[in-house]
């Protein structure tokens, strides 16, 4: 019974070392792009300014989980080539009453790929204009030598899903359609 404490005592700390808070890493590499496309023109919105925090455990060269997870975007750093197409697309997610959109993980299994490189089967709750979906997403993650995740991967959803219309402009000309696409390469540091 002693000695199982003990080893209980001895791995247990070892244990926790490996858990640790990553936060979202600011620079290069660091984007989130919103795909779409309309009846005259495909077009991209993307940010690099956000805000995420996740709990990972990394033992040795291994990506052992992800516990918990949090990412909040304000919808105005969005940006595309154009300022108007901009300015329409916050107003038909009514910005001014709905400003982030945020994603909180709600479970997450890990499987290695190669030496380095993770699958993450997530499920999270994804809001939108005030409306939450649950959706299930495949994310990329790549533990690099400095010891920060890189995590990449894309996912499709629809506008009516969170209770927006796919806009039109110009006396209904240009239509939005209601498929998009997110992708996202994130990297995160301890």
């Amino acid at each position: 019974m002693v000695v199982l404490l003990v080893v209980i005592g001895l791995v247990v700390p070892t244990l926790t070392l490996a858990q640790g808070v990553y936060k979202l890493a600011a620079g290069p590499g660091v984007v989130i792009k919103v795909l779409g496309s309309s009846n005259v023109h495909d077009w991209v919105m993307a940010s690099t300014v956000m805000d995420s925090k996740g709990e990972f455990t990394v033992t040795g060269e291994t990506l052992g989980g992800l516990k918990k997870l949090s990412f909040q975007l304000a919808f105005k750093s969005l940006k595309s080539e154009h300022e108007t197409m901009d300015e329409r697309m916050y107003k038909s997610v009514n910005e001014s009453k709905f400003p982030n959109i945020t994603y909180k993980l709600l479970s997450a299994t890990v499987s290695g790929v190669t030496k380095d490189k993770f699958l993450i089967a997530t499920k999270g709750e994804l809001t939108i204009a005030g409306v939450t979906q649950t959706i299930s997403m495949d994310v990329n993650a790549l533990l690099n030598t400095d010891n920060s995740i890189t995590c990449s991967g894309s996912q499709k959803i629809k506008l009516t899903d969170y209770g927006i219309k796919p806009p039109t402009f110009m006396l209904g000309a240009m239509k939005v359609y209601n498929d998009l696409t997110i992708q996202f390469n994130l990297i995160y540091k301890k």
